[in-house]
């Protein structure tokens, strides 16, 4: 009996002490004195590293953790920004908290091959009250740089098919069409066309053109076919088209627009043919910019060649570009009648589709002016589909874009130069 109380004995006694030492070792351990960022993942790839990330996702989920809880009510996009760098434009984003984790997400995908910049602010702080110092990382998203907010983008690797949209066409609108080397080994392959029959028809075209800024950016390479080529046509001038001259000299492209009053028009064709002719020297009406290019040739005949157009509603601009930099420029609010007076032009709000069926249908054509089920210009030696001098295009199309938005100057430039 005595045995058994002393080892209760002994054993309440290391119990105490245990308890102790405890409250002793609680009551010593210390709160950070500093609220610091311990690690940034987007995904597997670290953002926190010497060096600037390069490959990170358009879609990024990027999570910072730190060294002690953070204060939920200060995880607030104010105390995040997201920096594009080209343009300095802030990306919106959504920012969440658990305990001493920070998510971050874009609220729309990035640009590809685009440099970013993401700082979180002083004012992130921990449960602690424990401001953070600003911290600021770079990173560059995979890819070749393209501006974000492309809805359609032909790729042709291998296949026809629209890879962020839904402009898909079907295994009977693919006629004739190879997949085969395109300019660079990064670009893949390209669709390739026989000259003839080749064309690809993709179907509901018309909600490409609704809209009222408008960029169409793609790749070609033309061959010497003794005609013009019919790049491109969505139900030809009742939407848009892209036509290049037979003798290489230069290309043209109408497209419909808006008048603002029930009625449209092309307000005729927006051509480029080097001569360097603007409305100040015997150039067409309202044309504030064409670049004088005696080589033109040179530049077009059986060589790839990189072409963006673009309608900006607001300015009321109607641009080419090639490879990169500005070609020709019109201005509508510059047109004016022999009185002086303002055109229906002026009043543009926007592309419009004007098209009708059994004329014209909806598909927008690769390969030719407009889809095969269009009955305009059928008896027309270069205009019917059928017949066997028609301006079908022969050669290679590649990493087709339409954006519903006027892309820049610097954007155009970057990409060209990203994808040459």
């Amino acid at each position: 009996m005595f045995k058994f109380m002393k080892r209760k004995n002994v054993l309440s006694r290391l119990f105490l002490a245990t308890a102790m030492l405890a409250f002793i070792l609680t009551g010593c351990k210390k709160e950070p004195t500093e609220f610091t960022m311990s690690t940034l993942l987007a995904g597997t790839i670290d953002l926190n590293g010497a060096m600037a990330a390069t490959t990170v996702p358009v879609n990024p989920e990027i999570v910072a953790t730190f060294n002690t809880d953070i204060d939920v009510a200060t995880a607030i996009p104010a105390n995040v920004t997201l920096i594009q760098d080209y343009d300095n434009a802030e990306i919106a984003v959504t920012v969440t908290a658990t305990g001493s984790t920070l998510t971050i997400k874009p609220n729309e995908d990035l640009g590809s091959g685009t440099l970013y910049k993401l700082t979180l602010k002083s004012g992130l702080k921990s449960t602690g009250a424990l401001a953070l110092t600003d911290v600021a990382r770079q990173f560059t998203t995979i890819g070749n740089f393209v501006p974000k907010g492309a809805i359609a983008y032909w790729s042709f690797e291998g296949n026809a098919n629209d890879v962020i949209g839904a402009w898909d066409p079907a295994a009977s609108g693919i006629v004739n069409i190879a997949y085969t080397a395109s300019r660079n080994t990064a670009a893949g392959t390209a669709a390739t066309f026989d000259g003839t029959t080749s064309i690809i028809e993709v179907p509901n075209g018309d909600q490409l053109m609704n809209t009222n800024d408008f960029t169409l950016s793609f790749w070609v390479k033309a061959a010497e076919s003794g005609k013009g080529h019919f790049v491109m046509g969505l139900a030809a001038f009742y939407g848009f088209q892209f036509e290049l001259y037979s003798g290489f000299n230069g290309f043209k492209m109408p497209v419909q627009f808006d008048y603002g009053d029930g009625t449209s028009g092309t307000g005729g064709d927006l051509p480029y043919n080097g001569d360097g002719k603007t409305m100040d020297n015997g150039g067409w009406k309202g044309t504030t910019y064409s670049k004088e290019n005696t080589a033109l040739v040179d530049v077009l005949k059986d060589k790839w060649f990189h072409v963006t157009y673009v309608y900006n509603s607001v300015t009321k601009e109607r641009m080419f570009f090639l490879n990169g930099e500005l070609a020709v420029k019109q201005d509508h609010d510059l047109w004016t009648n022999d009185a002086g007076e303002p055109t229906k032009e002026a009043g543009i709000t926007g592309l419009k589709y004007a098209g009708v069926a059994p004329e014209t249908v909806n598909e927008l054509a690769f390969g030719f002016i407009q889809s095969r089920a269009g009955t305009l210009w059928d008896d027309q030696s270069w205009g019917g589909y059928d017949m066997p001098g028609a301006n079908h295009f022969q050669g290679q199309l590649d990493d087709v874009r339409i954006f519903h938005k006027a892309l820049t100057d610097q954007e155009i430039n970057l990409m060209y130069k990203s994808e040459k």
